[in-house]
């Protein structure tokens, strides 16, 4: 994979992603920055949802579960000094609709322990918890 990033003046840079969408991503004000964009550490928080997401609705269809609803509430924690890197990532997935727990459960593991690429690319700590239809989930993750 390769892509474009480009510098846009201060501390604004805008990426071209290979399916051809612009990203643009910005510094605090307090940094240099004018707040033109989103943070790279948000996108990589954002990232590590949007690849799981993806991964467990591709799995709900394939056993044939349409869940109603889907959201991802994700907390990164990062250390005290540089490079600050992410050290746990906790992600809650709140599903609703008709949706046997243990199919909600094996597609989270699947996506967390095989096919979550992004995920995978990091040193952090991952963990998950889940609720379907408002009910927190009783099985671990």
């Amino acid at each position: 994979m390769e892509l474009s990033v480009k510098w846009n003046e201060k501390m604004a840079f805008s990426g071209t992603t290979p399916s051809g969408h612009e990203i643009k991503m910005d510094a605090a004000p307090e940094v240099g920055g004018e707040n033109t964009g989103a943070r790279p550490t948000e996108l990589l928080l954002n990232a590590v949802a949007g690849c799981t997401g993806i991964d467990i609705i591709s799995i709900l269809h394939k056993m044939r579960l349409e869940p109603s609803s889907f959201h991802m509430d994700v907390k990164g924690e990062r250390a005290d000094d540089h490079p600050k890197k992410f050290t746990t990532i906790t992600i809650h997935y709140a599903l609703e609709g008709d949706l046997p727990e243990e199919k909600v459960v094996r597609a989270i593991q699947l996506s967390k322990d095989k096919y979550c690429s992004v995920s995978h690319s990091l040193s952090a700590e991952i963990s998950a918890s889940y609720s379907i239809n408002g009910v927190k989930g009783q099985q671990s993750i």
